[in-house]
């Protein structure tokens, strides 16, 4: 009896692992399938890229005397 049921849960074992690597390498293919689809399509239909422009700012302190304070400030703490 007990050598029966261990034919038993191994078949049904390898039956389950089976069916879980069909579905694992049709996921593959269809992915892989799917892929070379949308890489035939974005030929065809190509992304419009935008370029972004970039302002370039500069940054002028009028504040020089309020830094001057504040580095008297540190200095004179030591």
């Amino acid at each position: 009896m007990s050598g029966e049921n261990w034919i038993l849960g191994l078949t049904l074992m390898a039956i389950g692992m089976g069916f879980v690597l069909l579905f694992l390498c049709l996921l593959i293919v269809s992915m892989r399938i799917m892929s070379a689809i949308v890489l035939y399509l974005n030929k065809i239909f190509p992304e419009k890229i935008e370029t972004v422009q970039k302002a370039v700012k500069k940054i002028v302190s009028d504040d020089d005397e309020a830094i001057a304070v504040a580095l008297a400030a540190v200095m004179a703490r030591k």
